[in-house]
């Protein structure tokens, strides 16, 4: 009996010490203070169309993605973000997709993709895919059987339905590309949905058969190794059954259709549970979902974190990507609007559908150091920062300048007004060898003439170029953990022409200065009610400087369009 009460006992007590030491063990990916690990990383967006031809067929593919993975550690990045790469008719390059598990032969093979997981995995950084849940190909074999007949085993995987008469659609929506949003089907006299373009049928998520197939393929590239998806148009996944008209305003759009307000084929609310589900199957595997969420408001961005934080861990804050000009209370607006949120910020300032930020910033004549003022104000602020790549070489946006130039259909069908998104896509320059070093052959676009004096070997040489301030800053922002997990204080609220902050955490701070005009100007810093007395320079540009001031504050000079990051003090 008593050997048995001290069995029991021990028992007890492992069961005990395993509880505790559970309880003080980091989840899976974790750090040591229970971090997620994607809440620490730096994620880097790349077009694998432009980044590098390894084949010389000048088109980029996996291989040359894998050859650039030591550029991409040294720069800083812990993850990165592939735009589609799987067997595609490329109507709209690769957001039309019609087979999920496997990679499209432009880009390589299954073996090359698992040979770069496994390349980047040794160099701890995740691979994150583009995982298109709106809609597929109107190549993929569901949509070819479900156009095969009323009866098809996948017609309710798709959007089909009858018009109101004859040649008239179900209803007025227009397609995001321009035209009716509806197809004409000749076999089978019915019309199918597409939000975008007709080559892009919509998927039907109220089917549970679509949607137990689409997490499906999540799985199958989560045992592959990938560390989760962006999640590509995911508010318009839902469609109102009833099909109601959406409210028409004044004006026409760039394709010559009235404007609408797409109240009923966007942003509804059972998008939220199929954000659920694919959230369920992500922790699974300790993976991360990126939303590509417009929104209209903080309020509506906040929806997409979850009430109980189980949809997307980074849902993208594009209200940041539009202020579009150089204002220090906008930016504090937007600040502290997405601060308020109830989630972890992520911070985006350029993408493959966006006018690069180098354009959009830039005078023409300070643009390298505004793009070094940009990367000093995204990369230092509380959130996830997401670079899109040449961002950090300050490549600009080169559009065509003639119709037969344009590749994108969406420049293609609005020429001249809208142009397309060739120009945010062009190759990334490398070095100023032949087409920029991305490719031997003639490359799918165009490489810019700026390639001469932007490129990454040149720019690895000067320590005053944009590429060189981007290492920098990562750099310190890797190891610095004020601007890993500290708070986010603004400074001189009133001040029109400067940005400032303070990123405290617990007896460590950072101070944050940036001159967003094109003239000198000097910033008197009181630090005491924050606990500190003076800042030292961490990261910070040619021309500025910080010292003490004659009532004993602190003062920074800022050169036209300077950044000052410091360390606090006491």
């Amino acid at each position: 009996m008593q050997a048995k009460r001290f069995a029991v006992l021990a028992i007890v007590i492992f069961w005990l010490s395993s509880l505790l030491a559970a309880a003080q063990t980091p989840a899976k990916g974790a750090d040591a203070e229970g971090h997620p690990w994607w809440q620490h990383a730096v994620f880097y967006e790349i077009y694998p169309r432009s980044f590098a031809d390894s084949n010389n067929d000048g088109v980029g593919d996996l291989n040359g993605i894998a050859s650039k993975l030591d550029y991409l550690k040294a720069l800083g990045v812990d993850a990165i973000w592939i735009t589609p790469c799987f067997p595609s008719p490329q109507v709209d390059f690769g957001y039309d997709v019609s087979d999920y598990e496997n990679i499209d032969p432009m880009y390589g093979t299954l073996a090359d993709f698992d040979r770069l997981e496994q390349e980047a995995s040794q160099r701890g950084i995740h691979i994150i895919l583009d995982f298109v849940i709106n809609h597929t190909s109107d190549q993929h074999p569901w949509f070819l059987d479900s156009r095969s007949s009323r009866t098809s085993a996948h017609r309710d995987w798709y959007i089909w339905r009858d018009g109101k008469g004859p040649g008239q659609p179900p209803n007025n929506w227009i397609s995001s590309f321009g035209g009716s949003a509806w197809t004409w089907d000749r076999k089978t006299k019915q019309y199918y949905y597409h939000f975008f373009y007709p080559q892009q049928p919509d998927l039907n998520w109220r089917n549970p058969a679509v949607k137990d197939a689409m997490f499906d393929v999540t799985r199958f590239w989560y045992k592959r190794g990938v560390s989760g998806f962006r999640l590509d148009a995911v508010d318009t996944l839902f469609e109102d059954p009833n099909l109601h008209d959406n409210p028409v305003v004044a004006g026409k759009d760039a394709y010559g259709d009235p404007n609408e307000v797409n109240k009923y084929n966007d942003n509804l609310p059972e998008v939220h549970d199929v954000l659920r589900g694919l959230r369920e199957v992500s922790d699974e595997y300790n993976g991360v979902l990126i939303g590509e969420t417009w929104t209209d408001n903080i309020e509506e961005l906040n929806r997409y974190y979850g009430h109980d934080h189980d949809e997307l861990q980074l849902p993208m804050d594009f209200l940041f990507t539009m202020v579009n000009k150089l204002s220090p209370a906008e930016f504090r607006k937007q600040i502290a609007a997405v601060n308020s949120a109830s989630g972890w910020p992520t911070f985006v300032i350029s993408n493959h559908d966006i006018v690069r930020s180098y354009d959009r910033y830039g005078d023409g004549k300070h643009d390298d150091q505004i793009a070094k003022l940009m990367a000093g104000l995204y990369l230092t602020l509380r959130g996830t920062p997401i670079i899109y790549y040449g961002e950090e070489i300050g490549m600009k946006t080169t559009p065509p300048t003639r119709r037969e130039d344009v590749k994108d259909p969406m420049g293609r069908s609005g020429w001249p007004k809208e142009k397309g998104r060739d120009g945010e896509r062009t190759p990334m320059q490398w070095d100023d060898s032949v087409n920029a070093g991305f490719s031997k052959a003639e490359p799918w676009l165009p490489v810019p003439p700026t390639y001469k004096t932007h490129n990454v070997a040149d720019e690895l040489k000067d320590p005053n170029s944009v590429l060189s301030f981007y290492k920098k800053v990562l750099a310190l922002r890797h190891t610095n953990e004020a601007l890993l997990d500290g708070s986010y204080v603004p400074l001189n609220e009133s001040d029109q022409k400067v940005l400032s902050y303070l990123r405290l955490y617990k007896d460590q701070g950072v101070l944050v200065v940036l001159n967003m005009s094109g003239v000198w100007q000097k910033v008197g810093f009181d630090l005491n009610k924050h606990g500190f007395t003076s800042a030292e320079s961490l990261v910070s540009t040619e021309k500025s400087s910080i010292h003490r001031g004659s009532g004993g504050g602190n003062v920074v000079t800022l050169g036209p369009f300077g950044v000052f990051i410091g360390e606090l003090g006491k």
